[in-house]
């Protein structure tokens, strides 16, 4: 039965069967977890919170060698290679962050920008939940760079800029030369300064990796990213609530193609993310929140718009499913890392805003994989 709920997460659009397994399989195992004390309830419990389809590999991995030590009947050799070579790409993951931390501590973030969130290992963690493989050691320092950048860009537009400080940005960005630095705060000059320096790195990278034509894309995002931010902070300062449409739309625009499982994988990010922090940001000044926005156009509910948003969350993962199916019309590796990132919010996100307050909802998974090896 437990296989059975785990095979329903795989289900697409138009499997009924599947969908009244899930119900069907839920409720029964709901018993045996609340009924049982056995090792199979602690996974049902696991599953019923977490499924398999959607936790990070490499946390279920840790999850499944723990767990499986408690079996009488498990492979001691077997079982010895799976720590051994957890804890060995472990330390990989360590070095790379060692170089990360070094990296974020010369920028001195916390002092020249205090308004900033400090994030720079639950940057590393996100992008490690994207991919973990040890070939992948460019594209996780890369990245975590670039997601660090954004969530400053964030933060300056969200809770400290003036809306023709924002302006100011917005308009350098779009230019993306040195030379716009003149025209900006002293505060937005340690940033877009930190911003291009971080892009030059990358593009010195994509020069030797033979992939300079990448970054034309990568800016364009920034860009367009930008843009959406100044967009919504408008939209505060004039205290004006848009329609779903128009909310929707701006979240999409800064996405240069818009295939069916990118914008899946976007509505789970981006509701998912809006259904668990939307109250703390309204508490500290923030742009309506889809769950403002679809409960002022529906004249609705917060309970009834968050159960709207989970059943569009579902739907998506249908999406999600659907475009996994062989043939692709892209190479899998690809696709799962499109896939790892919709994971990486249905983790990070389970019981709360986990970016913002890492402390309390991501520490023991940052431990589980970066901090605490597996005893041998």
């Amino acid at each position: 039965m437990l296989s059975l709920y785990e095979a329903t997460h795989l289900r697409v659009h138009g499997e009924d069967i599947l969908e009244e397994a899930l119900a069907f399989t839920t409720t029964h195992l709901q018993s045996v977890a609340a009924t049982s004390a056995s090792s199979l309830s602690k996974q049902i419990s696991h599953a019923l919170r977490q499924s398999l389809h959607k936790n990070l590999p490499r946390l279920e991995a840790n999850r499944y060698i723990r767990s499986c030590q408690e079996d009488p009947l498990h492979n001691e050799v077997l079982l010895r290679f799976a720590k051994l070579d957890f804890n060995i790409l472990q330390r990989e993951h360590r070095k790379e962050l060692c170089d990360i931390a070094r990296w974020w501590k010369d920028l001195d973030v916390p002092r020249k920008l205090p308004f900033a969130r400090d994030r720079i290992t639950e940057c590393y963690f996100w992008i490690l939940g994207v991919y973990f493989e040890p070939e992948y050691f460019l594209g996780r320092k890369i990245l975590t760079k670039a997601i660090a950048m954004a969530s400053i860009l964030d933060d300056i537009y969200d809770v400290h800029g003036t809306i023709k400080e924002l302006e100011l940005l917005t308009e350098a960005i779009g230019t993306w030369d040195i030379s716009a630095i003149k025209h900006l705060p002293e505060y937005m000059k340690v940033f877009y300064e930190a911003l291009l320096d971080v892009y030059n790195d990358i593009e010195k990278y994509m020069i030797d990796e033979g992939k300079l034509y990448r970054m034309h894309y990568a800016k364009e995002v920034v860009k367009d990213l930008a843009r959406a931010y100044l967009i919504e902070a408008k939209w505060f300062h004039y205290k004006y609530v848009p329609t779903m449409e128009e909310y929707m739309e701006d979240v999409f625009d800064w996405i240069l193609s818009n295939p069916k499982m990118i914008t899946a994988s976007s509505i789970i990010c981006r509701l998912t993310d809006d259904i668990v922090s939307h109250e703390f940001e309204q508490k500290r000044g923030h742009v309506a929140s889809s769950v403002e926005c679809y409960m002022k156009q529906h004249d609705t509910t917060r309970q009834k718009a968050v159960d709207e948003f989970y059943r569009q969350i579902s739907e998506a993962w249908k999406d999600v499913n659907e475009e996994c199916l062989h043939p692709t019309s892209v190479p899998m590796p690809l696709l799962m890392r499109i896939i790892n990132l919709a994971r990486v919010i249905d983790v990070a996100y389970k019981d709360g805003d986990g970016y913002t307050f890492s402390g309390i909802l991501l520490k023991d998974f940052v431990a589980s994989l970066l901090v605490d090896p597996m005893p041998l």
